[in-house]
């Protein structure tokens, strides 16, 4: 409904972010040359060595990271709905991220002459100029439109359950400039009131709605009522599309699990898409560019440690060195997943003598001091070393860095229906129930926090549990 003039707040909170911070650069510059100099001394720090001339690289490369970092974590989304806090918050996360991000490919590019005093000195001053300047955009924008009185008038059709959703959501978005006219009764009982609102609004019948039409101000229609209530509202939507009014239908008569519901055409033929998993394209994809270019590096730079452990997995049992075993992996596709061996060469023929010792409930198998594990693999199963041959999954695009762990073939078919959707996003090498402790939970807990992750899915949320699961591993609990 607002995703015009939220997106186009959102374009203008870019552009003053980029000029904040490309003015961030001088001051920053004259604030570590002088001010730092006179307050602590040059002894203490050293005055910048290179003209500002020399950092326009890094000028440039600021400009862009800060640009893709605030893409990535949403922080321009719906943000006329942001409180003060959340502004800046939202500032605070971009700073901390792009000083990380930075710090990291100088590092790589090895450009030792910049001073890693004046980056910091670039972030605090770009922080102050960030909150100060999203804070007077938002105040601004909001006086703007209550003095010109630009605000999108809305009607509902519809008195049930789903038009009191959607005029709560109008309330919510008054910030935006939404209002509520009122609601039109789409039958013939009567309805005094709507309850559950902050204000009370009127209810008009179907006979007066075009009268409404006519006289009033009416931006758009919101029909939310069921299918048979729809077909007879028919000449409602026909005289609104003769008169230019735009007309939105609430979906309430599809399933809630829908999620994510969006309109696209094959050819010339439009389709109503319904789903219930991630849809946005351009950050699926940059996931994908990031396991590709991550796996890559960690296999190049893993390779001794994988060789060695290669070596000490052939000399402490006999078997063959990497365990290979087929998962089911996106949409049910079936792949051969790799690890090091941790238990003895026929583990697979054993596991069904020790179905009865189960200790989780549910498809899925699990004890915790399982005798088929080797004295070696119960210490790569510790620190999580037996899944680094993963990485070439990854590499290879059948697993993600994070995503829901991959099941066996005969765990999804005993799986309810409801338990099936975590088979819809790429599996991954840690997930968050692997940071819960899967030993402690339910299957149905575990399958809980996959939907969660999916339903909630980010590029920002895939970062917070890969950050996470570094110390998770390098302290011992990864199987734990």
């Amino acid at each position: 409904m607002f995703e015009r003039r939220s997106a186009l707040l959102g374009a203008i909170s870019r552009l003053v972010d980029l000029v904040l911070t490309a003015l961030s650069f001088p001051v920053a510059y004259w604030v570590r040359m002088h001010v730092l100099t006179r307050m602590v001394g040059s002894d203490v720090v050293q005055p910048a060595i290179y003209p500002f001339g020399m950092y326009w690289s890094l000028f440039a490369g600021i400009l862009v990271l800060w640009f893709l970092i605030g893409h990535f974590v949403c922080i321009y989304r719906d943000i006329e709905l942001r409180t003060r806090q959340q502004l800046i918050g939202d500032a605070a996360k971009l700073i901390i991220l792009g000083v990380v991000a930075l710090n990291a490919a100088l590092y790589f590019v090895r450009a030792d002459y910049i001073s890693r005093a004046f980056i910091l000195t670039i972030a605090a001053v770009d922080f102050m100029l960030l909150v100060a300047g999203r804070i007077a955009l938002l105040g601004g924008s909001r006086r703007l439109r209550e003095r010109l009185q630009r605000f999108h008038y809305c009607l509902i059709v519809g008195l049930g359950q789903n038009a009191r959703e959607l005029a709560s959501l109008i309330e919510q978005s008054e910030p935006m400039g939404l209002r509520l006219i009122g609601f039109v009764n789409p039958g013939v009982e009567s309805e005094s009131r709507i309850g559950g609102l902050k204000s009370q609004y009127p209810i008009f019948a179907l006979a007066d709605a075009y009268g409404i039409l006519q006289n009033h101000v009416v931006d758009e229609l919101l029909f939310a009522v069921n299918n048979d209530e729809l077909e007879s509202l028919e000449p409602l939507i026909d005289r609104c599309h003769k008169e230019g009014i735009r007309t939105r239908v609430d979906l309430g008569f599809f399933p809630r699990t829908f999620a994510r519901v969006h309109l696209e055409n094959l050819r010339h033929v439009p389709l109503l898409t319904l789903g219930s998993t991630p849809n946005n394209e351009f950050a699926l994809f940059a996931k994908r560019v990031a396991d590709i270019v991550v796996s890559a590096l960690a296999l190049i730079v893993l390779s001794p440690l994988m060789l060695a452990l290669a070596i000490l997995v052939r000399l402490t049992s006999p078997g063959p060195i990497l365990y290979r075993q087929t998962r089911c992996g996106l949409n049910v596709r079936r792949f051969t997943l790799y690890k090091f061996r941790s238990m003895v060469a026929n583990a697979d023929k054993l596991r069904a003598e020790l179905d009865g010792l189960n200790e989780v409930e549910g498809p899925a198998f699990k004890m915790k001091n399982d005798p088929r594990c080797t004295p070696l693999g119960r210490w790569l199963r510790k620190f999580s070393l037996d899944e680094l041959p993963q990485l070439w999954n990854v590499l290879i695009g059948e697993m993600s860095f994070v995503g829901p762990r991959p099941p066996l073939p005969q765990e999804v078919e005993r799986y309810a229906p409801w338990q099936r959707r975590r088979l819809r996003m790429r599996p991954g090498l840690t997930c968050l129930w692997t940071l819960e402790g899967r030993s402690r939970l339910s299957f149905d807990r575990l399958v809980q926090f996959d939907l969660a992750y999916i339903d909630n899915w980010s590029l920002w949320l895939d970062l917070k549990i890969f950050l996470k699961t570094i110390p998770h591993v390098a302290l011992g609990r990864g199987a734990s």
